[in-house]
């Protein structure tokens, strides 16, 4: 690479905090900026541009104007709405993929439908698009019930109905407030595993793995949110286990994309929760996980930068190297999420320090401090040789802090340590 990369990220939250810092530390990049970022990436020498992720047009401009050579695509909204379709029209090389390869995060009915015709292990499932037939099929259900919007629902569109009552006020809620579609899936009961794959046409290559705490509160209570915190990698994971996630799934995934010549160039995320009876995929996303960037990202040793400049050139990836340590991220939310966040919480107590990172979301600055915006504030990662060593940096950080107005869970981890795994 001759000449240093000028890079644009789209996004906002802590996901995109941690890649714009990772491409930061490449030796080939010189600039990064994020659009419409937040204030508290500009203390890591990000900066932020006052551009929605989804004005497009003034998006295309600045790239123009300020000679970026890629935009890298953060959130799903902007993927499933057609930013890559609208960059690539113009020439401007971008990171992720089409609006029609995105519906495999945007819709779960299609989701599912190129899973079955892959031959992809996932639940059964039964889509609806009228309230009626769908109230009328659940006394076929048995319970629990898996009940998901068919859309994008910023990982809070799933409802898990211990009982017929709460199916039926589900279905007729999600109707009634204009829902179109939605699905009902059997429960899968095990634990659940993040796998990234950064995919091109030539080969694909698989970050490391993770785990994310979908739910509000200690030992999985309460509703489920865009995730409550995550850790890598994750020891409890065996290896045969792993190779039956990549032969299984992951491979018939890929040839899938390639089936249907949707040109993916960008990450597939694969949900997948590991059943008595092997590992099942709960869902597809086209793009990296937040909270689990903010905990993959830091151990890959691999330049991050170089890698992504690789598969967009559409050259071979090259195998990844990834650090023989741990990293584990508590996300710390207002209080009252995911239902009704309060905002004005003080954060000015957040100071980096040795092997801790905060990945900054929804703050804003407001007479030099910085204030809680509502919904997931930052999240709060620690490196160590360990993750048990990692979950104890990372938790004594954040009791230290003054956090009102603010929570988070005190068990991230926990499923991977209770088996004495660290």
């Amino acid at each position: 690479m001759e000449k240093k990369l000028r890079l644009l990220v789209v996004g906002s939250g802590a996901r995109e905090h941690a890649i714009c810092r990772s491409f930061l530390k490449s030796h080939c990049v010189s600039d990064v900026f994020c659009a419409p970022g937040n204030d508290g990436m500009k203390k890591t020498g990000i900066k932020t541009i006052d551009l929605s992720e989804l004005d497009f047009s003034n998006l295309k401009k600045f790239v123009k104007e300020n000679a970026i050579d890629w935009t890298f695509v953060g959130p799903e909204n902007a993927l499933v709405n057609g930013i890559v379709d609208s960059f690539k029209k113009d020439g401007l090389k971008i990171f992720g993929p089409s609006a029609e390869a995105a519906q495999l995060e945007g819709s779960k009915d299609f989701a599912l439908r190129f899973m079955t015709t892959q031959h992809v292990p996932t639940a059964k499932y039964q889509s609806f698009g009228v309230k009626e037939e769908a109230l009328k099929a659940l006394t076929n259900w048995p319970l629990p019930l898996v009940i998901k919007a068919d859309g994008l629902a910023g990982g809070k569109g799933v409802t898990i109905c211990q009982d017929v009552a709460t199916a039926q006020e589900t279905v007729t809620r999600l109707f009634d407030n204009g829902q179109q579609r939605l699905v009902f899936e059997e429960f899968l009961e095990g634990q659940e595993y993040s796998l990234f794959v950064v995919v091109n046409e030539k080969n694909y290559q698989i970050l490391p793995m993770a785990q994310d705490h979908k739910r509000a509160y200690n030992f999985d209570k309460g509703p489920n949110t865009g995730g409550m915190g995550a850790y890598s990698p994750v020891p409890q994971l065996l290896h045969t286990d792993y190779q039956q996630m990549i032969t299984e799934v992951v491979e018939p995934s890929i040839q899938g994309l390639r089936k249907r010549n949707f040109d993916y160039v960008g990450v597939l995320y694969i949900g997948l929760i590991l059943t008595a009876s092997g590992p099942k995929v709960i869902e597809y996303n086209v793009r990296l996980g937040d909270p689990e960037t903010q905990v993959v990202l830091p151990r890959l040793k691999t330049d991050f930068a170089v890698l992504i400049d690789d598969c967009l050139r559409m050259r071979t990836m090259k195998q990844l190297e990834f650090k023989q340590n741990a990293c584990l991220g508590i996300v710390i939310a207002a209080q009252g999420y995911p239902q009704k966040p309060k905002q004005g919480q003080s954060l000015s107590s957040f100071i980096e320090e040795p092997d801790i990172t905060i990945d900054y979301a929804n703050v804003m600055e407001q007479n030099g401090k910085m204030i809680g915006a509502g919904g997931r504030l930052l999240t709060v990662a620690a490196t160590a040789a360990t993750l048990l060593e990692a979950q104890k940096k990372a938790y004594h950080y954040i009791e230290k802090l003054s956090l009102s107005g603010c929570f988070y869970r005190e068990d991230i981890g926990a499923k991977a340590l209770s088996k004495g795994n660290s």
